[in-house]
């Protein structure tokens, strides 16, 4: 007997995931871009500090990220106090809370291919627009953005993917609240915990599936980009 998706546990973890990934999409890309165009661009000798602080969340177990924004989001912790003065409450064990833990956690998915993809933008093009008279943001709305479109393309589908299948952060962050913080992966560990092989092999097909989907869109995305740049 197969297992039955439509349980009111799925839908909410289904539910909780995709809010989850697209707010902290959305929000990655507008944080990521000046942070991006800035380290592809500056002299600065902030740069490398920065560069290291961004991609720290690739290399660093999800747990020690988690456990640490534990500590930082109770009351007594420093972000916990900041947010209490705020009227914000303690956001440990809260949707917020864990959208704030999967924005640093993804930030490296969504500033590296816009670092990339500003840095490959000839200098040229860019001084030949300031030679017409246009502004910064005429610049960077007219010629940035569109010649940044498979760089943003890129990092709009790895931010998605990586925070769908965030587990340790989350499960550190947020616990595992239905409705609230229960996430996909949380809810396939939960059903592998119960013995529930049949729906965790469901979930887990699910994911897989997903993930290859996505891979392969992004691969079609890139062939289309590079004909049409052709």
């Amino acid at each position: 007997m197969l297992p039955d998706p439509a349980a009111p546990a799925w839908i909410a973890a289904v539910w909780v995931t995709l809010k989850l990934a697209s707010l902290t999409t959305v929000i990655l890309l507008i944080v990521g871009m000046p942070l991006a165009w800035w380290l592809a661009h500056t002299r600065s000798a902030w740069r490398m500090p920065v560069g290291a602080v961004v991609a720290l969340p690739m290399v660093l177990p999800p747990t020690v990220l988690g456990f640490y924004l534990l500590i930082g989001l109770a009351p007594d912790g420093p972000l916990g106090q900041l947010t209490n003065a705020l009227g914000l409450g303690t956001l440990a064990f809260t949707f917020k809370g864990v959208l704030l833990a999967s924005l640093l956690y993804s930030l490296p998915f969504v500033v590296h291919p816009l670092q990339a993809g500003f840095a490959a933008i000839p200098p040229a093009v860019l001084d030949a627009a300031a030679t017409l008279r246009a502004s910064p943001l005429d610049r960077f709305v007219s010629v940035v953005l569109p010649l940044s479109r498979p760089a943003l393309t890129t990092a709009a589908l790895l931010g998605f993917a990586h925070t769908v299948g965030e587990f340790g952060v989350v499960l550190m962050v947020g616990g595992n609240i239905e409705g609230e913080t229960r996430v996909l992966s949380v809810l396939l560990y939960d059903q592998v915990e119960a013995m529930a092989y049949r729906d965790a092999h469901l979930l887990a097909a699910g994911l897989l599936v997903f993930s290859f989907a996505l891979l392969l869109l992004m691969q079609r995305l890139g062939r289309r980009t590079a004909v049409a740049d052709v």
